[in-house]
């Protein structure tokens, strides 16, 4: 966290990566610098009474007058999509990411992480909005797997799609309706979509996959957990790769 309208003007300027900031409501003078600089660069705004401020600074035990301004920084940096590229190339192996629609929990967030290191993925793919972001939870979530799985963040999930079905990968979604994971061909340069449990894949991002993929439930929950999702399918695809070797 940062506090302060000083510090945060100074990191929005640097181009330093910020999850959120959080502001006072009807913020006059330097607080609405804050605000516009903030709005060119797309980062969500949340606006709060002062004594909910004030409870946070309290909360991270800091000595520093907010100001009426607090900002959620990233506590690891993100790297570019090529990066991704890059490490499917160093392996000498098909390119594997893994693309997160709407995951906002930053434990399911790590837990995926964690999960895409044991199943050898190559990186993770989020959006700049509407999702988790390389927070200390999710640091401590993915037990450590932060530091090995680089995360691509892209200001346009549904663009970002058709860049790599250009660079040959195939767009499979995990969804309802769809073929059953394991019958599916999950072997080649893929990415695989995981969407939010409760809104789950976006419409835009649906429109452009190649195929669904979906998980049969025998019981009486007709969903998993997104993490749990994710490592089934991870796994699979890992599985299917070490029989094609």
């Amino acid at each position: 966290m940062i506090y302060g309208r000083n510090p945060i003007m100074e990191a929005l300027k640097s181009g330093r990566e910020i999850e959120k900031l959080i502001l006072i409501k009807n913020g006059e003078g330097s607080l609405k610098k804050i605000e516009g600089l903030a709005r060119a660069r797309k980062i969500p705004i949340q606006y709060v009474e002062k004594s909910a401020l004030d409870r946070l600074a309290q909360e991270e035990n800091t000595t520093v007058n907010h100001q009426g301004a607090a900002a959620v920084v990233s506590a690891y940096e993100y790297c570019g999509v090529e990066d991704l590229f890059c490490k499917a190339r160093q392996k000498g192996e098909p390119p594997f990411f893994i693309i997160l629609d709407g995951i906002e929990d930053p434990h399911n967030l790590g837990a995926i992480l964690r999960s895409a290191d044991g199943a050898g993925a190559h990186g993770v793919i989020i959006p700049k909005r509407r999702n988790a972001g390389l927070t200390e939870t999710v640091a401590k979530s993915s037990a450590g797997a932060i530091e090995y799985v680089p995360v691509a963040r892209v200001s346009n999930l549904a663009q970002t799609i058709d860049k790599l079905k250009e660079a040959g990968l195939w767009i499979g979604v995990c969804d309802m309706d769809g073929q059953t994971y394991w019958k599916a061909d999950l072997t080649g340069p893929i990415a695989i979509v995981i969407g939010s449990e409760g809104k789950g894949v976006s419409r835009l991002v649906r429109e452009r996959s190649d195929f669904v993929v979906s998980m049969p439930m025998e019981g009486r929950i007709n969903s998993l957990n997104a993490s749990n999702a994710a490592a089934i399918l991870l796994y699979e695809i890992n599985r299917q790769r070490k029989i094609k070797e």
